[in-house]
């Protein structure tokens, strides 16, 4: 049973080289991490970030690992942006695996004090554009025999902490999408997974969270570990929602 599995995990991982791969807020944290991991795995890779500085960076770090990666800079609070990355994926690879909705933003303020503008910012990026992009994606996943949607949410996303408001209903609206989405193409062999982090070492949870210890978070590259082992581990069984929690919290809490 155990060279079945091990032989098993070599197949998937042989299968994912030559695969194409949008990830989203590549170009830092938890992206970077993830985008790397699936460069090192032979996956041709889209890139999306705000910065095409950044994302011309990393193209040029994947130089050497013989894969394809197109830069796809755009801001994903506007929605025509999300469409637009689908077709120039297509245009250039002809086709889509892969699709990494991990972009987000987080803006510490109580609710009392949050602006409708920022409320909206939260909705438009955190939840929207991987509806957009899944919507998109869709019909080219369909075509694909590795079809994967995974999207980062966060311990927020069934949890509630002040002065995270906007960003919590966010990331509760993008888990209750992927509950849905996953039934919806269930029957045409997509396979839709959902991440919830808790205390990752970012820029972003430095920046709601500064009375945390650093060196006590999770690292962005055990988050792009979990991604890697979902899309190796394509068996019978499969793994609808990871909540990870940082070493320091309290188990089942």
């Amino acid at each position: 049973m155990f060279m079945q599995i091990v032989e098993l995990r070599r197949e998937n991982m042989l299968t994912l080289k030559g695969k194409v791969a949008i990830v989203t807020g590549a170009s830092r944290g938890i992206g970077k991490a993830i985008s790397r991991s699936l460069a090192e795995f032979g996956v041709n890779l889209a890139l999306n970030s705000r910065s095409l500085d950044q994302l011309e960076a990393m193209k040029e770090e994947f130089k050497g690992l013989n894969i394809d990666v197109l830069s796809c800079p755009a801001d994903l609070s506007d929605p025509e942006a999300c469409v637009k990355i689908i077709e120039k994926v297509v245009q250039h690879f002809g086709g889509i695996d892969i699709l990494i909705n991990n972009a987000g933003i987080a803006v510490p303020k109580s609710l009392s004090e949050t602006t409708v503008n920022e409320w909206d910012m939260h909705m438009a990026i955190n939840a929207r554009a991987p509806f957009l992009l899944s919507r998109e994606a869709l019909p080219y996943l369909k075509k694909s025999d590795m079809a994967t949607i995974i999207n980062i949410s966060s311990v927020v996303g069934y949890k509630g902490y002040i002065n995270q408001g906007a960003y919590t209903a966010s990331k509760h609206a993008l888990m209750g999408m992927t509950k849905v989405l996953a039934q919806e193409v269930f029957k045409d062999n997509v396979r839709v997974h959902i991440i919830a982090p808790g205390g990752v070492a970012t820029d972003m949870v430095t920046k709601t969270r500064p009375d945390l210890d650093e060196s006590m978070l999770a690292t962005p590259q055990e988050i792009a570990d979990v991604v890697m082992f979902l899309l190796t581990h394509r068996g019978n069984a499969v793994i609808d929602e990871i909540n990870i929690r940082r070493f320091s919290n309290t188990p089942w809490k």
